[in-house]
């Protein structure tokens, strides 16, 4: 069951297509990524996720409901340019977004305390947000996107200007709700992070969809048939006469095989003929791989696009 659907939405700020025709699912407990390079139309789907604006054509469900004006105080949004009243007191200023998000003084309260026992920032009441580093900053806007227990949450950056303890302590915490059930869209420009975290992802590229899919299925669906060889001895020299050598480093080859059926052939090859085998393992592309190459193939296809437009326009005149 999908906890998010957005079927064909389109927004538009007076002539720039913002999203374009965007249809994708985020099923119910994934940890899901929305990625795309700046100005691709991630923030405007945000907005209209998050009912901040509202989209020219198309629906937006969650939870089987077309979006509404309830369903925000089912959502925590954390934005990547963070949203603290850097004058107000941390306890103060998380009891009223608390409040605002549906809850009551007393559950507020409770909910705040168990947040500050947990991270252990029990005198941090008091203080003032201008008081606090962007860090621990950063650990506030955290507990506001999640005090109010949301299905959905999206987090945008999350890790910005968390040291590597408390970057830990915060993905920590992202994989403890989402082993409770919460849904949890990640959106980043840390390819790595996303790879580390997300089962599902989405790619945005000027407003569209253009790939989408589980990690691990989209990664082997665009395999080189790349193989790492460690070994001892030496190679026989039909080896390097057959196979594209991508990699040569002393002991360690790296090596492309027409298909990856011929991967297995090799390796029995090899330990016929003596070779002593390290390691034999394939080599994956990482998503930062697969996203810049279908960035660039998009964009690609939109200047010959334009090219053609240009072109079809100028024998018309």
């Amino acid at each position: 069951m999908s906890m998010l659907r957005l079927e064909n939405v389109t927004k538009t700020y007076e002539k720039n297509i913002a999203v374009n025709q965007v249809t994708f699912d985020v099923p119910e407990g994934s940890l899901f990524g929305l990625l795309g390079p700046n100005g691709a139309g991630k923030t405007s789907l945000i907005r209209i996720i998050t009912t901040i604006t509202r989209a020219d054509e198309g629906v937006v469900y969650l939870d089987g409901e077309k979006l509404n004006n309830r369903h925000p105080e089912q959502i925590g949004y954390m934005p990547e340019e963070r949203g603290l009243y850097k004058k107000m007191k941390v306890g103060e200023h998380l009891m009223y977004l608390a409040q605002l998000k549906g809850l009551s003084n007393q559950q507020a309260r409770q909910e705040i305390g168990y947040w500050f026992e947990k991270f252990d920032i029990k005198d941090w009441w008091s203080k003032k947000v201008e008081e606090l580093s962007k860090g621990m900053q950063q650990k506030i806007q955290f507990i506001a996107t999640v005090v109010h227990r949301p299905k959905l949450l999206i987090l945008d950056e999350p890790f910005s200007g968390l040291d590597p303890i408390n970057t830990n302590l915060i993905k920590d915490e992202i994989h403890e709700l989402n082993e409770q059930g919460r849904t949890i869209i990640f959106s980043t420009h840390r390819m790595e992070q996303v790879e580390e975290i997300c089962k599902k992802i989405v790619l945005i590229n000027k407003g569209s969809n253009i790939l989408e899919g589980d990690v691990k299925s989209i990664k082997n669906e665009f395999k080189d048939n790349l193989f790492k060889i460690d070994y001892e001895g030496a190679l026989p020299p039909e080896v390097k006469e057959r196979f594209r050598v991508v990699n040569e480093n002393g002991h360690s080859i790296t090596i492309q095989v027409p298909d990856e059926r011929d991967s297995n052939q090799l390796l029995q090859y090899l330990l016929q003929k003596g070779v002593y085998i390290h390691a034999f393992n394939e080599i994956l592309p990482t998503l930062n791989q697969i996203f810049i190459k279908q960035v660039e193939d998009a964009n690609k296809v939109g200047v010959m696009g334009d090219r053609a437009n240009r072109g079809i326009g100028a024998c018309l005149k």
